[in-house]
């Protein structure tokens, strides 16, 4: 039965950080530890335009193919 005195759950709000939800012993952190990422950026610095809407970074989406 609904009542007037019952909290709703969903109007409260959880602030979490990538740290807290990504496991110490994670993949993704494995393999950040042992790669070193930005070497990428030169590689494909001529592929991305100045003009128009910011692109994903390339980092992140090396690293997304990477992982799948």
């Amino acid at each position: 039965m609904m009542t007037k005195n019952q909290v709703n759950e969903r109007e409260q709000m959880e602030m979490l950080t990538i740290e807290q939800l990504v496991p110490q012993d994670h993949l993704v952190r494995k393999l950040d530890a042992v790669i070193d990422f930005p070497f990428i950026y030169p590689l494909v610095v001529d592929l991305y335009s100045l003009f128009g809407r910011p692109s994903i970074k390339p980092v992140v989406l090396y690293k997304l193919s990477f992982i799948q």
